[in-house]
């Protein structure tokens, strides 16, 4: 475990002693007369299971790679013998590696998020027609995603542009951890591409705002409804002309920070209401957890893999095939395959590069 070996050691006995005082504890009569505290107990334990067990493991491996070793420093001139002993030192050191690498997973807290739906909002940035162009393909980039994974996604308001662009898009998207997965998209994106409509064949460089939000329970974030300044206004489409008579759509203003949510996909303006509000909620859980996240980022002295939405986050190159993410430096020659939908790849490294962050603060 290299430098953080001692740490890691230390950590693991803690919660080994802990472990066997939570046994006692549950064993106590006392305790079990006490539902209460008794479940508190039973749950703690329950968490701390999987790394003890694995500490358990390490050890008996350790002493055995140990073992092996003084057998082999006694083995004289029996040649096969001493083969025999190289092999097994060899499995038990990729045993004893394998089981750090699990170690270290199973001691990054986990997000509280990681179970939960979100709400995706995709707004064009610098660039134009190019951008709102490129914000409809990275919808329809996380579209496929949901639709590889089985999830459900279910627009709630969008602008769009006449010639298939979108200019902002809000929507919602369910099933089993989501946000655990998505929760990486959130930050700029930039394309490098020709337009179609560049006679010259000059590559622009246009801009995209991805972020990704947990859906929050009334639990989390409490609204007073005095703080709220509810409009109603007619749906629009594409261009912003009027798509019905009544006026179903809702424009729901926060007013002491200044948020402003609109939704306008269902015909009813009761329902409208109700995922405006989810969304609201969201963006505030949201607002609370970056201004967290800063101020204990300011007391490190760094900003470095802080997730804020103004850093650029990922370029996908057209003529070069190419999409490199910035913060794991990840290099994919495979943008089509990218573009529908294929992005566990970089998933997988974003939440490894993840890990290892934690790692490194704990």
């Amino acid at each position: 475990m290299a430098t953080t070996e001692s740490f890691i050691l230390q950590k693991l006995e803690s919660l080994t002693h802990r472990y066997e005082e939570l046994s006692r504890l549950l064993g106590d009569h006392k305790v079990l007369a006490n539902p209460q505290e008794s479940q508190k107990y039973g749950k703690e334990q329950k968490e701390i299971f999987p790394l003890v067990a694995h500490f358990h493991r390490y050890k008996e491996v350790e002493k055995q790679r140990e073992e092996a070793e003084h057998l082999l420093s006694g083995a004289s001139n029996d040649d096969e013998f001493k083969e025999m002993a190289l092999a097994e030192i060899k499995r038990l050191e990729q045993d004893k590696a394998k089981l750090e690498e699990e170690i270290k997973i199973l001691l990054v807290p986990q997000d509280p998020y990681d179970e939960k739906n979100i709400f995706l909002e995709i707004r064009a940035g610098t660039g134009g027609d190019e951008a709102a162009l490129f914000a409809n393909d990275l919808f329809r980039m996380y579209s496929k995603y949901a639709e590889i994974h089985k999830w459900k996604l279910e627009i709630l308001s969008s602008s769009l542009t006449g010639i298939g662009g979108i200019k902002e898009i809000v929507a919602s998207i369910e099933g089993k951890r989501v946000y655990s997965k998505l929760k990486y998209e959130s930050g700029v994106h930039r394309v490098q591409r020709v337009p179609a409509t560049e006679a010259g064949g000059r590559i622009h460089t246009s801009t995209v705002t991805v972020a990704v939000l947990p859906e929050a329970e009334d639990v989390d974030i409490q609204i007073n409804e005095n703080d709220l300044r509810i409009d109603t206004f007619c749906s629009s489409g594409a261009g912003g002309q009027s798509v019905n008579t009544t006026k179903s759509a809702v424009r729901i203003t926060h007013i002491p920070t200044g948020l402003v949510v609109s939704c306008q996909d269902e015909r009813s303006q009761l329902k409208n209401r109700i995922k405006g509000m989810k969304v609201l909620r969201s963006r505030l859980l949201e607002a609370e957890n970056e201004k967290r996240e800063s101020e204990i980022a300011q007391s490190r002295k760094s900003q470095v893999g802080t997730g804020e939405r103004s850093e650029k986050i990922r370029t996908y190159n057209f003529p070069q095939n190419r999409v490199t993410d910035h913060r794991v430096g990840m290099t994919l020659h495979k943008l089509e395959a990218v573009l529908q939908g294929d992005l566990d790849e970089l998933f997988d490294a974003l939440s490894a590069w993840n890990n290892a962050q934690k790692l490194q603060t704990l």
